[in-house]
């Protein structure tokens, strides 16, 4: 995403020999922004791009070139994973399967394993390690603060089967009940509903702007240009209306494991 826009930016900072810091006081963005922009990560709105063109007094050519923000790669998924460790707030949306941070070792390797082409077991573990690793976010008993959202069918796919589905939703109630994240269900009785064309990660941080990451099949895409976000974050909200309390939510989910034959 960017990243030649980002060794350009770069570039032309070195050359008029400011850091990171100093660009970014001059810019009036944050330095930790700058360094995400230059990794190729993040894709300056189109404010941004006209300060720091004025910044460095390049013209209009960082706004003029700036990467379009339609552009969908697999080389996302690996930025997302990046913004989703600085984050002090993650909201999740999984449409038909369990967020990333909150899936257990068996439901995960299930995942892993079912895609094409196929992996062979060493990339399948190495990936696994990956995808455990981002669940020791939740290890930090404060940050970040978590809310899911999760369409019913997710718990009602009994991915891996019965035993690995009744652990993966046992885990999610007792995290619930430790207070460590928010969790909500939105009914299948509902039928549509605004997020049911996709998954959905928001994220906030402490020093940049805020970005939604969107998911769908062989694809993802970071949004992080103002209004995009924004209008994500209120459908998420719109649909947040809809979901059972949680109360509620996790007493389904109880019944569910216990459909499954777990009787924690």
């Amino acid at each position: 995403m960017g990243t030649a826009y980002g060794d350009w930016l770069r570039e032309q900072r070195e050359a008029a020999g400011m850091t990171q810091q100093q660009l970014a006081d001059a810019a009036v963005m944050t330095r930790s922004h700058i360094a995400h922009i230059e990794a190729g990560r993040r894709i300056p709105s189109k404010e941004d791009a006209r300060r720091l063109d004025r910044a460095l007094n390049t013209g209009n050519v960082l706004s003029s070139f700036r990467p379009q923000d339609d552009s969908a790669t697999a080389d996302y998924f690996e930025a997302a994973r990046q913004l989703e460790q600085q984050a002090t707030m993650i909201r999740e949306f999984g449409l038909s399967l369990v967020p990333g941070i909150l899936q257990t070792k068996e439901y995960a390797r299930t995942v892993l394993g079912s895609g094409f082409p196929p992996w062979s077991d060493e990339e399948r573990d190495k990936r696994l390690r990956t995808r455990l690793e981002r669940a020791k976010i939740l290890e930090d008993p404060v940050t970040p603060v978590v809310w899911v959202l999760l369409d019913e069918s997710v718990l009602r796919r009994p991915v891996g089967g019965p035993e690995v589905m009744a652990e993966q939703v046992i885990h999610i109630v007792r995290l619930a009940e430790n207070q460590r994240i928010r969790v909500h269900v939105m009914p299948l009785g509902l039928g549509y509903h605004p997020l049911l064309p996709g998954m959905v990660t928001l994220m906030r941080f402490e020093d940049q702007p805020p970005a939604a990451y969107c998911e769908g099949l062989y694809m993802g895409k970071i949004h992080d240009a103002p209004t995009m976000v924004e209008r994500i974050q209120s459908t998420y909200d719109l649909a947040l209306g809809d979901a059972l309390p949680m109360k509620e939510s996790l007493a389904l989910m109880r019944t569910t494991a216990k459909g499954y034959g777990r009787h924690d």
